[in-house]
């Protein structure tokens, strides 16, 4: 473990403002229920906090991701209420951690339109009492949602020493941070010194949060443990997709302004990135 120095130990603080509002939604007029929404680093992404559990007891993963329609209705986890949001016209994705819920839009769809569905939506799920999300048997061994398998953070006995110190690391300072705004994290592995981890929910789609917590996950994890040199962060398709569309952003920008023109945010090259 490397030396530390409580003045100078770096912390991972989360990106989001919370709303200060409570929304509250009357229901057959015999009961009421509050729904806070947040704000998160990803402009695109809003966090609901329905006062309520999401997840399924028993659930081994603090999270569920439904990326399309089709993971809403296939199994272990199929979701109406995930379903139902899918199908509002600009939702991209459903991200479900233990007490909250996390909406992605695509980036030419407006809050304003989509913001009240979705609010009612998740109201009425809510107030119904049936389960937000069902578990089905999996017969076909199909895995339909992102986050069907064990906690990537948990203890396992095959770890070194070393990859059990970045796991706590990530468990105790880092994970609560990301979901604070909206999302989670995965650990993917530890090769050459490189930690490999997946970002998800509002965290998922999101450069400029990505980037920061990046920047802040590599510091802290490089403050205690000597052995990490660098942090990776693992990309799928769309998020690499997203990253190149952002690059070609920043290079017409700069073109416009000319070659000194600082960016409007820290762009990818300011760290490794892998195609998952």
């Amino acid at each position: 473990m490397a030396a530390s120095n409580a003045r100078t130990r770096p912390t991972l603080q989360p990106l989001h403002q919370p709303s200060s509002m409570l929304k509250p939604a009357a229901v057959g007029g015999t009961r009421s229920i509050f729904i806070q929404t947040e704000s998160t680093p990803n402009p695109d992404a809003l966090k609901f906090l329905p006062n309520h559990p999401i997840l399924p007891q028993g659930l081994s993963s603090p999270f569920l991701e439904y990326l399309n329609p089709r993971s809403t209705l296939a199994p272990p986890h199929p979701s109406p209420l995930a379903a139902q949001l899918m199908n509002i016209d600009g939702i991209t994705s459903v991200f479900y951690g233990a007490d909250f819920i996390t909406v992605t839009k695509a980036s030419d769809a407006n809050w304003a339109h989509v913001k009240p569905e979705v609010f009612s939506l998740i109201t009425e799920a809510v107030t119904s009492g049936t389960p937000i999300v069902n578990v089905i048997d999996n017969k076909a061994g199909e895995s339909g949602q992102e986050g069907t398998e064990e906690d990537s953070l948990s203890y396992n006995e095959n770890d070194s020493e070393v990859v059990g110190m970045i796991k706590e690391l990530l468990e105790t300072r880092i994970r609560p941070a990301i979901q604070e705004d909206g999302g989670d994290i995965e650990f993917r592995g530890f090769e050459d010194g490189q930690v490999l981890l997946k970002l998800r929910g509002a965290c998922r789609t999101c450069d400029s949060s990505t980037v920061t917590l990046k920047n802040g996950i590599e510091g802290m994890l490089m403050h205690y443990i000597e052995e990490v040199k660098g942090v990776t962060q693992i990309l799928d398709q769309e998020e690499e997709i997203a990253l190149q569309e952002f690059a070609k952003f920043e290079e017409k920008l700069k073109q416009q302004k000319g070659p000194d023109a600082s960016p409007s945010t820290i762009g990818k090259g300011a760290f490794d990135t892998v195609q998952g």
